[in-house]
């Protein structure tokens, strides 16, 4: 038995009672399948028209070798509809997508692993706010369930940085400072950024100035668009009330964090 059907489907499943998965493509099965098929085929032939940019095509062919259980294939899909490329936008659908990854499950120490981590994290990611006009509604403890499952079983970073936030705001169940600080350390031994400021301004509360302003700092040139807002944030309020040589001496540290690409 796989690692999903000894717990996560379980878990899953409790959620998306009732909710069935359409997957129904335009293609003519008929004339477009054969005998010698196989689902890593469609597959193929999904991502490179992807990659030519025919995004209808390969909408089509990537539904064919999820309906045949291509893990890739489904995580393509979601991807593509949570960002709405080549696609109307459906976080539902997305959500669906990524509830087949973890009903098909992955064999131990297979490639496959990764689309069934990464599929925990969105699932999770999900329920953290639910999905508006959908069946899918907030549940902070699963939430906080997945996330502690994917970084567990799997040390995805993405999740032990989550999980690490949960368990510092106390979302989803108790809080636990102690155990967030080792769940953003973890991730941002991997080089997580987000993981890497939020242990950084950790580090700053405890009085560990300089280390804590030298990783908000690092964290801050090695994140996204998005996560840059608030690490920046963070980093200006920890300098605001720092003195000048500490600030000098975190920037010098924060340019061989970054230089060594190490998360310290």
């Amino acid at each position: 038995m796989n690692r999903c059907k000894e717990g996560w489907l379980a878990s899953v499943t409790a959620l998306t009672l009732g909710i069935c998965l359409s997957t129904a493509s335009a293609l003519d099965v008929n004339q477009t399948k054969s005998q010698s098929d196989s689902p890593f085929e469609f597959f193929k032939s999904g991502i490179s028209a992807y990659k030519n940019g025919d995004k209808g095509q390969a909408v089509k062919a990537l539904k064919y070798a999820a309906d045949m259980g291509h893990p890739g294939a489904n995580w393509k899909l979601a991807r593509m509809y949570a960002d709405g490329d080549g696609v109307a936008e459906n976080d539902y659908a997305a959500y669906q997508f990524y509830v087949r990854i973890v009903q098909e499950g992955a064999d131990p120490g297979s490639e496959d692993e990764s689309y069934l981590s990464d599929a925990l994290v969105e699932i999770a990611t999900y329920l953290v706010t639910g999905i508006p006009n959908s069946p899918v509604k907030q549940d902070m403890p699963q939430a906080r369930s997945l996330y502690l499952q994917a970084a567990t079983n799997f040390g995805n970073p993405e999740a032990q940085y989550r999980l690490g936030k949960m368990l510092l705001n106390g979302d989803g169940g108790e809080k636990n400072p102690v155990q967030a600080a080792r769940w953003f350390q973890l991730a941002a031994r991997k080089g997580n950024p987000a993981a890497q400021a939020m242990l950084g301004n950790m580090l700053f509360q405890a009085g560990k100035t300089v280390r804590g302003l030298a990783m908000m700092t690092a964290a801050y040139e090695k994140a996204g668009p998005h996560d840059q807002t608030w690490i920046r944030q963070l980093q200006e309020r920890a300098f605001a009330v720092s003195g000048e040589a500490d600030r000098r001496t975190a920037i010098s540290l924060a340019s061989d964090i970054v230089r060594n690409d190490n998360g310290f």
